[in-house]
């Protein structure tokens, strides 16, 4: 390589400098880095902005979706007050009015003489679902009891 040299050059060259015609070591090993770098810090970022997602996974259905969706509004929108809110939402813990109400609507029905009615989010019974295989038919002729037949309260 001495002998390529033009005469005002240093005599010394550093080592990463490279001849003409052979490998950049130095820009490989750089972009190995920086492709490690890049996906690294990728993941670190999803990682913490999937975080209030993870922490209401725990919580009520209802609050995970909103919880979900701003989540999703800041990562497509870079509005980080999205990610805020979906993280206060996570951490506060809303009280369940569903549940309470529709124990009511069911005692209501129970005391008006109405067969309650199945929740659309529990999975079937067998046994409404399925007729037993040794009923006959004048099981199911059988009229449902009349409102004087159920029994009251007192």
């Amino acid at each position: 390589m001495s002998e390529s040299l033009h005469p005002a050059a240093p005599h010394h060259l550093p080592g990463f400098i490279t001849a003409p015609g052979e490998m950049d070591v130095l820009m490989v090993v750089v972009g190995i880095i920086l492709l490690g770098a890049i996906l690294f810090v990728g993941n670190i970022y999803l990682q913490i902005h999937s975080w209030p997602e993870r922490m209401a996974h725990k919580s009520q259905k209802l609050q995970f979706e909103i919880v979900a969706v701003l989540c999703l509004l800041a990562l497509f929108t870079h509005n980080h007050l999205f990610w805020v809110i979906a993280l206060l939402l996570a951490l506060v813990d809303l009280p369940d009015f569903g549940t309470p109400l529709r124990s009511i609507a069911g005692s209501v029905q129970k005391m008006a003489g109405i067969p309650p009615e199945s929740d659309p989010t529990e999975p079937p019974d067998e046994m409404t679902t399925h007729a037993p295989p040794h009923a006959d038919a004048s099981d199911k002729t059988k009229a449902p009891a009349s409102k004087s037949e159920v029994q009251g309260h007192a």
